[in-house]
């Protein structure tokens, strides 16, 4: 799976973070960021709820093709 944050429209709200805390951290200035090693999810099953959360629609998440 890809994860996709759009930094320009993230608001630093931090519900991905609260959803999915094993996938998705804030940085020092608060805004939405991949925790290292989790750029694919995880296996997380809650990276797609963590998208649903985020009330600007700054994540994606999309099937790696191949």
């Amino acid at each position: 799976m890809h994860i996709g944050i759009d930094q320009d429209t993230c608001i630093g709200a931090g519900q991905c973070a609260l959803t999915a805390p094993d996938v998705f951290t804030q940085d020092d200035d608060g805004y939405s960021t991949l925790r290292p090693g989790r750029e694919d999810g995880g296996g997380s099953p809650l990276v797609r709820e963590a998208a649903r959360a985020c009330p600007v629609g700054a994540i994606t998440v999309s099937e790696r093709v191949g």
